[in-house]
């Protein structure tokens, strides 16, 4: 081996465990949202938490990203990506510290706003960092693609092990617990991703002005496309599978049978995420793969809550929605960096993305929710998650269009 190919090949592995470490901080940050659902039944009855109130604390944690995505981009944008990722974390662990020291819901609620602050600022930039370290496209997407799995994998992780650690240590420990791994995470970011990694200005030039940048940004079709497109994913997933815990525990589930089946709905997702990330990195048309996911998400949805279904083509149903659904976070993380308007304009893009991903998930559940209340069953939440899925094809349909624009014939997906 030439020391030009041992060089490409370290600057490989370099970049292969940049994104390993990461994805692993993703995961750590994903824990916080996916400790919710299987401690819901415990917190009605210690805390006397409604089922609307529950929706509203899942969704919660995304009240941050709902309203503050955009600027959370612009900073990272002009602070620097790892800077603004070790502040979320230590503001992550923060809240997570002060949710098990609640006395009552609201105090609760308010320690999920300190929570969503943190799990924005951490999980925003890490697209942008991985665009400015990994140069290869075909990398890239695959590395992009397993950092939309971080979400599924984390969330699937506390849903499996969340209810026998809160059965033998109490979900204010498990809240304790997990502020500690989001410092141990901090610490990580800190220690093997160097300060050189994250975005600036190249020396003696001034920070480009956060104005200039945002209407760059949003003057541009393709910011709207990739957020619209994850909103009306996003609300839809989050809605399904968070209430996954309470829809089987009221069906008579044991505990443990109700960790594995909500587990293992989440964790599939990653199949799809991952998978995105080849299918982008092979040149498949992304419209296509967003068309196909968007498809199957509706039609799982319709089986999964048909009232005279058979459980186990329900449950199949739901794996569907999950796993084949997970393609379309994968693929958006890829679309952002290829149509953000300019190179210093990603982060801005994710968090333009990621503060309408956060609406779709602060409406999503108590939507679902208030239709369960309504109608007395989860039997009519297709109808909600049906509609998000058609109009997911129309966005599908103009994102092909706006990335053919981007991407000369022949080219990658990235570029």
């Amino acid at each position: 081996m030439s020391g030009f190919d041992k060089s490409q090949h370290q600057a490989a592995a370099e970049a292969r465990r940049l994104a390993a470490l990461v994805v692993a901080v993703g995961v750590t940050c994903a824990l916080h949202v996916g400790k919710l659902p299987v401690a819901i039944p415990v917190l009605r009855e210690s805390l006397g938490l409604t089922l609307l109130q529950a929706g509203f604390l899942l969704s919660l944690v995304q009240l941050a990203g709902m309203t503050l995505g955009l600027m959370v981009g612009l900073m990272a944008d002009r602070l620097g990506t790892r800077r603004v990722m070790l502040a979320g974390l230590v503001l992550l662990a923060l809240g997570s510290a002060l949710g098990a020291l609640a006395p009552s819901v609201n105090s609760l609620l308010m320690s999920r706003v300190v929570e969503g602050m943190g799990f924005l600022m951490a999980v925003l930039p890490a697209p942008g960092l991985l665009r400015q370290r990994v140069a290869h496209p075909p990398t890239l997407a695959r590395a992009l693609g397993w950092w939309g799995a971080y979400m599924p994998l984390g969330t699937a992780l506390a849903l499996l092990l969340g209810a026998p650690l809160i059965q033998w240590l109490g979900w204010r420990w498990v809240w304790l617990t997990l502020a500690g791994v989001s410092l141990m995470a901090a610490a990580a970011l800190w220690r093997w991703v160097p300060v050189a990694v994250s975005v600036g200005p190249p020396a003696g030039q001034a920070p480009a002005r956060l104005w200039p940048r945002l209407v760059r940004t949003l003057s541009t079709p393709g910011p709207w496309l990739v957020a619209v497109a994850f909103f009306l994913y996003s609300g839809q997933w989050l809605a399904v599978v968070g209430f996954l815990p309470t829809i089987y525990s009221q069906a008579g589930y044991s505990g443990a049978a109700v960790g594995v089946l909500s587990a293992l709905a989440a964790g599939i997702n990653m199949a799809g995420n991952i998978g995105a990330g080849r299918l982008f990195a092979r040149g498949v048309p992304p419209g296509q793969i967003l068309s196909v996911a968007y498809g199957a998400m509706a039609l799982g949805a319709w089986v999964a809550f048909s009232a005279h279904g058979s459980p186990v083509w329900q449950y199949v149903a739901v794996l569907v929605f999950s796993g084949v659904g997970g393609l379309i976070p994968g693929t958006l993380f890829g679309l952002a960096v290829v149509l953000a308007p300019s190179e210093d304009t990603v982060s801005t893009t994710v968090g333009w993305m990621q503060q309408l991903s956060a609406l779709g998930q602060f409406l999503g559940p108590p939507l679902v929710a208030w239709l369960a209340m309504q109608v007395g069953g989860w039997h009519w939440t297709w109808l909600a998650t049906g509609a998000c899925s058609l109009l997911g094809m129309v966005a599908a349909w103009r994102l092909q269009l706006a990335w053919q624009g981007r991407v000369p014939v022949g080219a990658g997906s990235t570029r």
